[in-house]
């Protein structure tokens, strides 16, 4: 993945012309598609009772010298062995992001070490990484406090509880693919989009929280939806299909309301429905610099975010090492040009249908039957992935099983 060039933080943005051109040159880092990365997020628990409370005191303990800033404002913030950075959610879970590779078998290989390595910190501990992509057993808790996550509780209080179970008791499994080159960009940003409801109802693995089933096939993805449409929806949509992808990502962030305000205090709530925009046009005090803008954009969520790559969000976290098969699924679908367009039209159909996959995964005939087309691409050009014998043998196993659920409408 290529990444964004040394710009002007500080530079004062008079116009929303200027942010967009700021943005356009930052959102999509094009060329040929070489590089993957993965993001992993967990639940912690404790492992003689999964449902005790997990304290901050506890996780620096066990993390030590990798603890995050955020934990420990001390510390070294040392990556894994391997160059995974290791941060933490709000609510205690767990993340470690991958440096991005050239070859999916380098990248699985870097990413399982480093889980050793962090799942042994843990052990040591007394603490297990969970299973699922919301906590099944404790009901949402804040562990970390910073001037950010009160703002974000505060502004996602307005419009419910989704918020806060979205930031104490989610996890995720994020994919990072590269823009790819200029011609390809447009398919490549609508596939990514597309394939998403079905790989969300296929890999959906959170349908209990805090001891109780919640009645959707991902509770995680529930939560994201409630939250806020202008910052949670998806940027590209089926109803805009030739939108060029830079300007749709540009009117997403201009339009989307502020979830911080950054100041010397504590409190860095935002006014109400204030977007960038508005800013842009005057309606604070003083006017936004780039970095501001910077800012803004990772306060936005969408299932699919432009990072000069693309951040695929929308998967729920996987249990042990589950996570490499939508991982090489994706980047078999993304591997070629014809795989890519017969990806397009087996997903266009069901582009949309995010709440259904969340709540009633693969048993939605509809999504089923996309996912099982989409495992039949994947199986198809998972020889060019070039992964060794027991990694393909692995990868192709774990396709194969989740195509048959697929068909036959597994929830």
């Amino acid at each position: 993945m290529v990444t964004s060039p040394e710009l002007d933080r500080g530079a004062i943005l008079q116009e929303s012309a200027a942010a967009a051109r700021h943005l356009a040159r930052i959102c999509f880092k094009t060329g040929p598609p070489t590089h993957t990365g993965v993001e992993l997020e967990w639940t912690v628990h404790d492992a003689a009772d999964p449902a005790r409370p997990v304290d901050r005191g506890r996780l620096q303990a066990a993390l030590g010298r990798h603890s995050p800033a955020t934990l420990d404002h001390t510390s070294p913030a040392e990556p894994l062995r391997n160059g995974s950075a290791v941060t933490l959610e709000p609510g205690g879970q767990l993340e470690i992001s991958t440096p991005p590779r050239a070859s999916i078998a380098a990248l699985v290989r870097a990413t399982e070490a480093d889980i050793a390595e962090v799942a042994g910190l843990l052990r040591a501990a007394g603490l297990l990484l969970g299973r699922a992509g919301i906590d099944p057993h404790r009901r949402p808790r804040p562990v970390l406090h910073t001037p950010r996550y009160r703002a974000m509780r505060r502004v996602f209080d307005q419009r419910g509880s989704a918020g806060r179970t979205m930031m104490y008791s989610t996890a995720g499994l994020q994919v990072c693919l590269d823009a790819g080159q200029p011609e390809l960009l447009p398919l490549r940003w609508a596939v990514a989009h597309a394939v998403g409801p079905p790989l969300l109802a296929a890999f959906a693995t959170a349908d209990r929280h805090a001891g109780r089933p919640t009645g959707w096939a991902s509770a995680r993805m529930a939560a994201w939806l409630a939250i806020d449409p202008a910052r949670t929806g998806p940027v590209w949509s089926p109803r805009r299909p030739d939108e060029d992808p830079t300007a749709a990502w540009i009117r997403y962030v201009l339009a989307a309301p502020l979830l911080c305000l950054r100041n010397p205090g504590p409190d860095w709530t935002p006014p109400p429905g204030v977007t960038f925009g508005d800013w842009l046009a005057g309606a604070l005090p003083r006017p936004p610099t780039t970095d501001d803008l910077d800012y803004h954009v990772s306060t936005l969520f969408p299932p699919v975010r432009p990072r000069g790559y693309l951040e695929l969000r929308y998967l729920d976290a996987q249990p042990g090492r589950g996570w490499v098969t939508p991982l090489a699924m994706l980047a078999a679908l993304f591997a070629d040009p014809a795989t890519l367009h017969a990806a397009h039209v087996v997903s266009a159909p069901v582009a949309d249908r995010w709440h259904a996959a969340a709540r009633h995964g693969l048993a939605d005939p509809a999504l089923g039957a996309a996912a099982a087309q989409l495992f039949d691409l994947a199986l198809a050009a998972l020889p060019r992935l070039d992964l060794p014998p027991d990694l393909h043998e692995q990868t192709h196993r774990g396709l194969r099983r989740r195509r048959t659920a697929a068909e036959r409408g597994d929830r």
